[in-house]
Parts: structure tokens; C-alpha cells; sequence
């Protein structure tokens, strides 16, 4: 027979899933954060060659992040309505600048729902992409910085099971394709005529 918990235990138990959630909304802080930084960079740097290949490292650990957040179980904010963070942030600019600088690759196409049948194919572009998920991230990061940590937890989780995290799937298969194209062509390329 096992005795009862003692309220110690439990007061214990209940600061450790508060440590851990705080944690957890600290570390995808600090990813949304570094995605929004390396963005508006790449954004004013306007050079291909380094925008393809970054975009592809932010997008993939701003991934992670929301893998981390899908993997729990769903968070509930306190409030029945979410606390309103103001007006979101206005990415034109930085959707247009990285439009310009990925011109001749930022249109793709892709399988909207790979089960959904028939297969729908949609065309999407790599610019609007990264605007639309860094508005999403940057909602909820407001919500952390206001000291809202489980009201931005569940709104970085539902975006990104609701929109981020599939316009982030899609776009980080759209850069490695470039990626590889880039490699392997040029590879083939300069291979030696057969004999």
C-alpha cells in the first residue's frame, strides 16, 4: 500500500512542470528571436548566394522548435480570450526584399495535403512564406515578452500546427531542392564527356 502525496511533494511536483514550461517557452523564445534577427538580415543583405542557404538553417531550427511544441500536450491559456499584444508587425518590406532576391526561385510547387485525395497541387512562394511565419512566431513572442509564458506557448503551438509549421515544411523543401539543384547540376555538369 503506498502512502498518500504529501502536499510538499505536490507543491514540488507542480514548481518543476512550471520550471519545465517556462524553460520550454524560453528556448522557442530564443529561436523565434534568432528567426526574426537572421530574417530581417538576410532581408537587407539581398545576395542570393548566402540568403538560399541561411534561410534554409533558420527555417530547419525554427522548425525543431515547433516539433518540440507539437510534442506536448495542447497548452491552454488561462484567459478564455487572448490578451490582445497590439498591431502585428508589417512585414512588406521584408517580404518584397526577399521576393527580389530570390527572384527566379521563389515560386514552387508543392502537395497542399499529402492525404488528401485526389492530391492537391498548390503554387506557393518562398517570400510569402517566410513573411507569413515570422508574423506567426512574432504574435506569440509578444505574448512571452509580456511575461505571458503559457498564453504564448499555446499560440506558438496552435499557429504552428494550424499554419507556420506547414508553410515552414513546404519552404524548407523548396530551399534544399535549390540546394541540391545547385550542387548536383553543377556537379554533373563538369563531369568528363563518356568515352
Amino acid at each position: 500500500m503506498t502512502e498518500p502525496k504529501s502536499s510538499e511533494s505536490s507543491a514540488l511536483s507542480e514548481d518543476v512542470a512550471s520550471s519545465d514550461i517556462e524553460d520550454l517557452g524560453q528556448s522557442v523564445a530564443d529561436q523565434t528571436k534568432s528567426f526574426l534577427i537572421a530574417v530581417r538580415a538576410m532581408a537587407s543583405t539581398r545576395e542570393l548566394g548566402k540568403t538560399i542557404p541561411l534561410l534554409l538553417l533558420e527555417v530547419s531550427q525554427l522548425l525543431l522548435a515547433g516539433a518540440r511544441l507539437a510534442a506536448q500536450v495542447d497548452f491552454v491559456p488561462e484567459d478564455k480570450y487572448e490578451t490582445d499584444v497590439g498591431p502585428d508587425p508589417d512585414l512588406d518590406a521584408i517580404r518584397g526584399s526577399l521576393a527580389e532576391t530570390l527572384s527566379g526561385f521563389d515560386e514552387y510547387t508543392e502537395v497542399f495535403d499529402p492525404y488528401f485525395h485526389p492530391p492537391e497541387l498548390v503554387t506557393s512562394r518562398i517570400s510569402d512564406d517566410i513573411a507569413s511565419i515570422a508574423a506567426s512566431v512574432a504574435h506569440g513572442l509578444k505574448h512571452h515578452d509580456a511575461g505571458r509564458v503559457e498564453e504564448a506557448l499555446w499560440w506558438w503551438q496552435f499557429s504552428y500546427v494550424s499554419s507556420w509549421g506547414g508553410e515552414a515544411s513546404a519552404s524548407l523543401r523548396a530551399l534544399q531542392s535549390i540546394i541540391s539543384h545547385d550542387r548536383l547540376d553543377a556537379e554533373l555538369d563538369t563531369e568528363p564527356e563518356p568515352v
